[in-house]
């Protein structure tokens, strides 16, 4: 028994106000790009209109979500497919002891201060808000339908280890 194909559409150029009869013929990588461009501008934009920058955010979730803390190392390998560049996390997470927001212990393990909890807390709701924002109009099911499509795509192009 053969698997039925699904007809291929011929691609056509990238048009930002392309109808929808003729979304199928859009090229993903423009339409991933653009995306991502305007959610990661939209989310730092107000995370740093909060004093925060968008990897701060990773690494206070990340510290705080390790009962033993986490290293700089620790925290650098974790979030290196992430990062804009090999020091930007470390860089972040000197600012953040800057901020007495982290505090290392005797075996340089980060733990969240007072201060970083209630830091965490705070633009925790932020990300919520902006969260909802982003998905105004967009039910569960749409956006989980448009995640498994991007998660076959990576698949397809044998992108991410994480998705094997």
């Amino acid at each position: 028994m053969t698997t039925p194909v699904a007809p291929v559409t011929a691609p056509s150029p990238a048009d930002p106000n392309a109808a929808d009869e003729v979304l199928a013929s859009q090229p993903i990588g423009y339409w991933s790009g653009v995306a991502h461009q305007a959610v990661i501008k939209h989310l730092r934009d107000a995370m740093a209109r909060q004093g925060i920058t968008q990897p701060q955010w990773w690494i206070l979730n990340q510290v705080d979500s390790s009962p033993n803390g986490q290293t700089r190392e620790e925290l650098a390998d974790r979030l290196a497919s992430v990062a804009d560049g090999p020091y930007e996390i470390s860089r972040s997470v000197d600012l953040l002891l800057h901020q007495e927001w982290l505090a290392a212990d005797e075996d340089d393990r980060f733990q969240l201060t007072d201060a970083g909890r209630a830091a965490k807390a705070r633009i925790k709701q932020l990300v919520i808000d902006l969260r909802a924002e982003m998905h105004d109009g967009i039910t569960d099911e749409e956006y989980v339908a448009a995640l498994k499509v991007l998660r076959r795509m990576i698949r397809n192009t044998g992108g991410s280890d994480a998705l094997r």
